[in-house]
């Protein structure tokens, strides 16, 4: 979905909807796989399966011993922001890296049609690279210290 919206708004994949003044080159393509695919990735480690109902263990009400500490949440609070804004800024540099130098409203206000060709188009590639180590951190920073996939594994069936 990430790659989907991010292609269309960039054209990089061809539509109707938006317009591109400069073709893209040669490199924004694997920086929108990749930023995508990583973005991708990111959102499925919050996903959680849906258990069926009388399948898996029973809730059960928590005593004091079983809550987490408020260090302990602090710390996950913290690196939910972390992975989140590091999230964020690769999603946003990838997006101003693959798209059109003068399609961009920002760098076209800012720096006229010829000044976003010739100061911002160069940097295009800098943000690209940006946009692939934010979005590698995210991912990173969300997978540190998991040993096992959330998924259950599949039931055995009895042989009869």
């Amino acid at each position: 979905m990430v790659g989907t919206v991010l292609g269309i708004a960039t054209v990089l994949i061809p539509n109707d909807f938006f317009a591109r003044d400069v073709p893209p080159v040669w490199w924004n393509y694997p920086v929108w796989i990749a930023t995508s695919a990583m973005t991708g990735l990111l959102i499925a480690t919050y996903i959680s399966p849906q258990r069926p109902a009388g399948r898996g263990p029973a809730r059960t009400a928590r005593n004091a011993t079983d809550a987490p500490t408020n260090a302990a949440r602090l710390s996950v609070d913290r690196k939910e922001r972390r992975t989140g804004r590091s999230a964020v800024a690769g999603g946003m540099l990838a997006w101003f890296a693959v798209g059109c130098p003068v399609c961009n409203k920002i760098a076209l206000l800012a720096l006229g049609y010829t000044g976003a060709l010739t100061w911002f188009a160069p940097l295009q590639p800098i943000l690209a690279v940006g946009a692939l180590i934010f979005s590698l951190a995210a991912v990173v920073w969300r997978l540190r210290g998991q040993v096992a996939c959330p998924i259950p594994a599949p039931r055995e069936v009895a042989n009869v």
